[in-house]
């Protein structure tokens, strides 16, 4: 079991940026590859950024590159995730989550999952 906990989000304006945070607990945190998603109201979950476990591979979604920067400290058991030049349309509530099997952009492959943090972008 791995718990984890979101913080960080909050009020930005366009252009903009915020670092979010997830803090893990539980199970050794530095087996675990984790990733970023979020999900907009009425929208699906969709995916954001994968880190590896050792922090050697990072992916992004398209739209998103050159924009956000995933990264990871397992000393501390957190990943971040650093966002630029945020955008209107960035808003959503973001989740981390650790991946167990499966396709990285999948949330299917991810067991464990924070609750959450809101990120609102105004323009």
């Amino acid at each position: 079991q791995v718990q984890l906990v979101e913080s960080g989000g909050g009020l930005v304006q366009s252009g903009g940026s915020l670092r979010l945070s997830c803090a893990a607990s539980g199970r050794t945190f530095s087996n675990y590859n984790m990733g970023w998603f979020r999900q907009a109201p009425g929208k699906e979950r969709v995916f954001v950024s994968f880190i590896s476990s050792n922090a050697y591979n990072t992916v992004y979604a398209d739209s998103l590159k050159g924009r956000f920067t995933i990264s990871r400290d397992n000393a501390k058991n957190t990943v971040y995730l650093q966002m630029n030049s945020l955008k209107p349309e960035d808003t959503a509530v973001y989740y981390c989550a650790a991946r167990t099997s499966g396709s990285l952009y999948s949330p299917l492959s991810y067991t464990y999952w924070g609750q959450g943090t809101q990120v609102t972008v105004s323009s």
